[in-house]
């Protein structure tokens, strides 16, 4: 990898970001630079010694990663399943070795044994629409949030992605409670992992089951609704669009679903109850 690691005002490393040097062409002129750049790397998710996944994500918050992917990838349903995460660093990537329960360990081989030689695509193994359906609970917490709240929390979510400011190449997520103070902010190049990390970090706080809403710098995709379903999470804010898929099953999962969220303006898509 060329170039060295960015380090900010206090010149310390940032994680996530590497500098390269750059022809730059600006104003009719070129110029030579240096570009900070946010580092993609291969994260291998490997439980009880069988890897699982292969995921391209940033590398911070890497326990919080493992936390949240094997959440709402329902490679566990709670975090107390999990014994151990070692993160090993390696030439080619980083290895996450996570230390499961003996019953999750075994229900996920009995997972993997059943989808291989599949085609298709397949959604976290569901069998079935009707399978992938009622694959959550309906959340049906009853609160309010004014829409003012999530217009100013979508204007400030900038100030809470230092990586992005400094790269221009990450998402974020961020959970603010009801009056829209931020609780937990992370980043990463994926927006799912973005969001892995975030629910990672919080999920021992019991906050996601507590009047507040999940702010993400993208658009809302089926994965998005179903890791905040699985989380616990009531309200989702998009700056972007949502899919036809997200917003059904945000209907179904009792999910408020708002996009387009930006200065002055925002869409409520479901369950528009909880916004006043």
């Amino acid at each position: 990898m060329t170039g060295g690691q960015k380090k900010n005002a206090d010149n310390h490393p940032v994680v996530g970001a590497r500098e390269h040097t750059v022809d730059q062409w600006f104003g009719n002129t070129l110029s030579q630079s240096r570009d900070a750049v946010a580092e993609e790397v291969a994260v291998a998710l490997v439980y009880n010694g069988v890897s699982h996944a292969v995921m391209m994500a940033s590398p911070s918050d890497l326990s919080a990663f493992a936390k949240g992917f094997s959440l709402t990838e329902g490679v566990v349903d709670k975090l107390d399943e999990i014994y151990g995460i070692e993160v090993n660093h390696r030439d080619d990537g980083i290895e996450l070795a996570i230390e499961v329960s003996s019953q999750r360990f075994m229900a996920l081989k009995h997972k993997r044994r059943h989808l291989a030689g599949r085609t298709g695509c397949g959604i976290c193994g569901a069998e079935s629409l009707q399978q992938l359906q009622s694959a959550f609970a309906v959340n049906t917490a009853c609160f309010t949030i004014e829409h003012q709240v999530i217009d100013d929390a979508s204007v400030a979510l900038e100030q809470h992605q230092p990586l992005q400011a400094l790269t221009g190449a990450v998402h974020g997520a961020v959970w603010c409670d009801s009056q829209g103070e931020v609780i937990g902010a992370c980043e990463d190049v994926g927006r799912h992992n973005a969001l892995d990390k975030l629910i990672g970090s919080l999920y021992q706080t019991t906050v996601f089951q507590q009047p507040g809403f999940l702010v993400i710098s993208s658009r809302a995709s089926y994965e998005i609704i179903q890791k905040a379903a699985k989380a616990g999470i009531a309200m989702v804010v998009a700056v972007s669009a949502p899919t036809s898929l997200a917003i059904t099953m945000a209907e179904q999962a009792g999910i408020t679903l708002i996009g387009f969220s930006r200065e002055g303006r925002h869409v409520v898509y479901s369950h528009k109850q909880r916004v006043n």
